[in-house]
């Protein structure tokens, strides 16, 4: 389950709500996301806050559920990837196993050497990094395939999330052409194939589909996933947050949903 379904919940909560509706792990990030905050959470920082890291691994040690995924390690022209060892060793502290890299620098050589850097720091810490497909100059599944032919390392691989993906061209026969151990990560969600909004992020920030209730090819997805592949839901529903339902029984209906299409792509 990722982080934007809960709209800036503090990790030890969010972590608590991943266990009651049976999710292995949580996609996060170090700080809240603080565009949208309906539930008034308090401001919190896993990089600058040694007791909140320690409480948070009590918990999943607690209640059996790990981080899957740690956000934000984004390439930039202005950014100096190697300043970003010490968020890796704090992912290494919280027992996490991968992040998720992207990029905004339109300059593919720089970006694909950021990628480069933040896969070999990873490696040495026993971690994977993947790369996700969407807005930037990762917008193809080319592209992306380009980044993973530069960096040349197992652990770098591609992480799909299934509204920037289709949304931008991709193909359920591009990816059946692909080793299937290319693909580490899945953001599952569904959406219309025409948005109806007048803004992209907006949509993708705050209002996606509950998968397999939109018109996106999740079940042919799914086939092609590796068994060591994480499927993780993406579904942040701002509208129905400010229509005064809670996190819980957001959150519970998409993975319930999720959980109806793995099984029928016999997952």
């Amino acid at each position: 389950m990722e982080r934007l379904c809960v709209f800036g919940m503090p990790p030890v909560a969010f972590v608590g709500l991943a266990a009651d509706v049976g999710c292995s792990c949580v996609g996060i990030g170090l700080t809240g996301m603080r565009y949208y905050n309906p539930d008034g959470y308090p401001e919190w920082s896993l990089r600058d806050d040694p007791a909140l890291r320690r409480e948070l691994l009590a918990a999943m040690r607690d209640v059996g559920v790990g981080i899957s995924l740690l956000e934000g390690f984004g390439i930039a022209p202005d950014v100096d990837v190697r300043e970003k060892a010490g968020d890796l060793d704090i992912l290494c502290e919280l027992r996490g196993k991968r992040i998720n890299a992207a990029s905004i620098d339109r300059d593919l050589s720089r970006t694909f050497d950021g990628f480069a850097m933040l896969a070999e720091m990873a490696d040495e810490r026993g971690m994977e990094v993947v790369i996700e497909i969407g807005p930037g100059p990762i917008r193809t599944l080319s592209a992306a395939l380009a980044a993973v032919h530069h960096v040349g390392r197992p652990n770098f691989r591609l992480l799909i999330d299934t509204m920037h993906y289709f949304r931008f061209g991709g193909s359920i026969a591009e990816l059946a052409m692909l080793d299937p151990a290319l693909i580490g990560y899945v953001q599952l969600c569904d959406a219309p194939l025409v948005s109806t909004h007048a803004s992209y992020m907006e949509e993708a920030l705050h209002e996606r589909q509950v998968p397999g209730t939109g018109e996106l090819p999740l079940l042919d997805l799914l086939r092609l996933v590796p068994p060591d592949g994480v499927v993780s839901v993406e579904v942040p529903q701002r509208s129905l947050a400010e229509a005064g339902m809670g996190p819980t029984e957001r959150v519970a209906a998409c993975v319930a949903a999720t959980r109806h299409l793995l099984e029928q792509a016999g997952r």
